[in-house]
């Protein structure tokens, strides 16, 4: 795993890549926050998707970042998990 940060991070010294990452980094929260709590919870992406009525390769997609969910999707994905869905405006920061 070490390789793969230490590749991450030299390409994120190239101002262009920076940026284009920087601007993925909501899909990216939303990605891991969606893994992080199916796991927590020993959740197979089947389960979640008959939770959901989502289709279990939409689920996939979704977690390895070929689909952008909707609001209403990230809804349905949130009870599935018997969680709530907040969503935040947060002021930007520089890095």
């Amino acid at each position: 795993m070490s390789d793969f940060r230490e590749f991450r991070q030299e390409l994120l010294n190239d101002p262009e890549v920076r940026r284009e990452y920087d601007a993925l980094e909501p899909e990216f929260d939303i990605i891991r926050a969606m893994i992080q709590a199916r796991k927590q919870q020993n959740m197979t992406q089947e389960e979640l998707s008959r939770r959901t009525g989502i289709t279990q390769a939409d689920i996939s997609r979704i977690e390895n970042g070929t689909r952008n969910p909707s609001l209403n999707m990230l809804k349905r994905l949130a009870e599935g998990l018997g969680m709530r869905l907040k969503v935040e405006f947060l002021p930007k920061t520089q890095r």
